[in-house]
């Protein structure tokens, strides 16, 4: 079974002008193909800890592949250069859980043994 992957930034300083709105415009397109979509794009922050100083935004993908091919992908790679010539911020892609994931089953990971 393949673990869903998500692609998840924390956007700072964003300049908000011609350029971001063109990236914004353009990158639905460049998702479709890898079946990403967006599940959190900004949004009111309540910090609970710590400084957020930020945007968050977390896109979902099928897999890991999914995930990775999109961010190589010619299309994106086209349009990244409008987001970070105009924004600071780190990216990452992280993989997802199974369905009825439990803290423990991580735990469990680690330690290589039933908790």
């Amino acid at each position: 079974m393949s673990l869903p992957a998500y692609a998840i930034a924390y956007l700072r300083e964003i300049q908000f002008g011609d350029q971001i709105a063109r990236y914004m415009r353009c990158i639905d397109a460049t998702l479709e193909p890898f079946g990403g979509q967006f599940l959190i794009h900004g949004g009111a922050l309540s910090p609970q800890e710590g400084e957020w100083d930020g945007d968050i935004v977390v896109i979902a993908f099928p897999d890991r592949e999914s995930a990775l091919a999109w961010y190589a992908s010619p299309a994106y790679q086209a349009i990244l250069p409008l987001r970070t010539d105009n924004s600071t911020g780190i990216v990452t892609i992280v993989d997802g859980v199974a369905p009825g994931h439990r803290g423990a089953d991580k735990l469990r990971e680690l330690l290589d043994q039933p908790v």
